[in-house]
């Protein structure tokens, strides 16, 4: 494998986890929006990942985000009869995000992200000292 493809790997698994980052700090922005241009409360959304293979071998090239999808949990349903959102019956129907799962998950897309970042700068250390050898 080229020292270098390691870079583009790297890279790729960057852009995949920015977006996943972007992803959840939506949905942290909207824990509370009751309503959305679609109609209803704020539809939490999650990145889906997917391998980019090199070659019949098998070796990964990478990864990149295959899809947004929408979490299909039915809303929170919460009794606050003075929420100018509420039906006749007093009940409000709030977005379907749990704060401690989405910070779990921005947690992990951090050490992801960090991950990535050391095995870039490792793969570039790697190629100093080799230049270094050969002076």
């Amino acid at each position: 494998m080229d020292i270098f493809r390691t870079f583009e790997i790297s890279a790729s698994a960057l852009v995949a986890q920015k977006l996943r980052m972007q992803t959840i700090t939506s949905n942290l922005a909207n824990i509370n929006t009751t309503r959305t241009p679609e109609g209803g409360p704020y539809k939490r959304r999650d990145v889906v990942f997917e391998s980019v293979l090199m070659d019949e071998s098998g070796y990964s090239e990478g990864v990149r985000v295959r899809d947004v999808v929408v979490d299909q949990r039915p809303p929170r349903v919460v009794y606050d009869p003075g929420h100018p959102d509420a039906d006749k019956n007093g009940f409000v129907r709030l977005p379907n995000i749990n704060l401690v799962e989405e910070m779990v998950n921005m947690m992990l897309a951090t050490r992801a992200y960090e991950a990535n970042v050391n095995s870039f700068n490792i793969t570039k250390n790697m190629i100093l000292k080799a230049l270094e050898l050969g002076k």
